[in-house]
């Protein structure tokens, strides 16, 4: 039974860049983003982090001599439409067919306010491992939507849908496609697009002068994840796995919690093999607003007790069997969070 498992876990997470070769795609997830404002602070952020979902409850205070008006913006990553057709996704086909694709909703004071969501397709530059999780909300790609909508093409992550709408297109619009690298046609099978959608969440606010402004907004975070190994013996780490211990600041005590996970049963034959979430959150969409956060504080939920979480950031301490609390002043982001959680093959 355990081995027919691993089994059903390899054909079920194919290649993704985010775990090697055996991963499936999800999103970063990041917090609200505003045109730069030198009245509009900050006041604290408490922020909950979990594989499932992630909740932001933030207090802003206009500290300018006018009211200040402006969009709140919460921007999804670049969802690759050509990934979704070879590789697994975090979001199943039918959240993807939704306009709200991962449930985003949002308080002010107290009071839900109506969310508009917009999208754009771009073009993405080529996979680059080292590229830090806000470089796909600051310079996500070219934009091509109007390429797109020109010849009558949705911007959909329906893919299906999408392939269909290109397989009617005339010849012209599938050699304009084809030389702008958006997509790739094959004799009796389905186009496959190569674009990517943005989809982006705002709705407009008004700040009045020297009043705190609270504002709580929660969604699902869909991280990718996949299979996950990991040696007995520090020396036989791949250099795969030893990116994974730069990236997520693996230390010698989180390296003894993953062999103890993964290796603990004598015997098993699934020794060393597990699962991962890759969850990244983008801090760094709070220097938008002016100056520091002043009170800011995190919390992570790993999931289970027996999950190994890993991560680079200090002053973190233990307040359950599952949850982890960071707390800073004045606190100026300078980087983004990347976490590691790890979880056994479940029997």
């Amino acid at each position: 039974m355990r081995k027919q498992t691993l089994l059903l876990l390899w054909l079920l997470l194919p290649a993704a860049p985010t775990l090697a070769n055996d991963g499936f795609g999800g999103l970063t997830a990041t917090g609200l983003q505003f045109q730069h404002s030198d009245s509009v602070r900050m006041v604290s952020e408490d922020l909950f982090i979990s594989p499932s979902q992630i909740r932001v409850a933030s207090v802003f205070r206009n500290d300018g001599p006018a009211e200040v008006k402006g969009e709140v913006i919460f921007p999804l990553p670049p969802i690759s439409l050509s990934g979704l057709v070879d590789s697994g996704f975090a979001l199943s086909e039918e959240r993807l067919q939704h306009d709200n694709v991962v449930d985003f909703t949002a308080r002010v004071d107290g009071t839900t306010v109506e969310v508009r969501s917009e999208r754009i397709a771009i073009l993405e530059p080529p996979y680059d491992g080292h590229r830090p999780p806000s470089a796909g909300y600051d310079v996500p790609g070219e934009d091509v939507t109007a390429l797109l909508e020109g010849l009558g093409i949705p911007l959909s992550l329906d893919v299906a849908e999408v392939a269909a709408t290109l397989g009617r297109l005339p010849q012209a619009g599938k050699e304009a496609l084809k030389a702008k690298g958006l997509a790739d046609f094959f004799d009796g099978e389905p186009p496959i697009p190569a674009w990517s959608i943005v989809v982006r969440y705002h709705w407009s606010q008004t700040f009045a002068v020297g009043r705190n402004v609270t504002v709580e907004h929660s969604y699902d975070p869909a991280p990718p994840g996949g299979v996950f190994v990991w040696p007995e013996q520090e020396k036989d780490l791949d250099p795969y796995q030893q990116e994974l211990v730069r990236t997520y600041c693996i230390d010698a005590a989180t390296r003894n919690a993953l062999t103890r996970r993964l290796h603990g049963r004598e015997g098993d034959d699934l020794a060393g093999s597990g699962t991962a979430v890759l969850l990244d959150y983008v801090l760094t969409t709070a220097n938008t607003w002016r100056g520091p956060i002043g009170s800011f504080r995190l919390t992570i939920d790993k999931g289970r007790a027996s999950n190994v979480l890993s991560l680079c950031i200090d002053d973190i301490r233990k307040t359950g069997p599952t949850t982890f609390v960071v707390e800073k002043r004045d606190f100026t982001p300078t980087g983004d969070l990347r976490l590691l959680i790890v979880s056994g093959v479940e029997e």
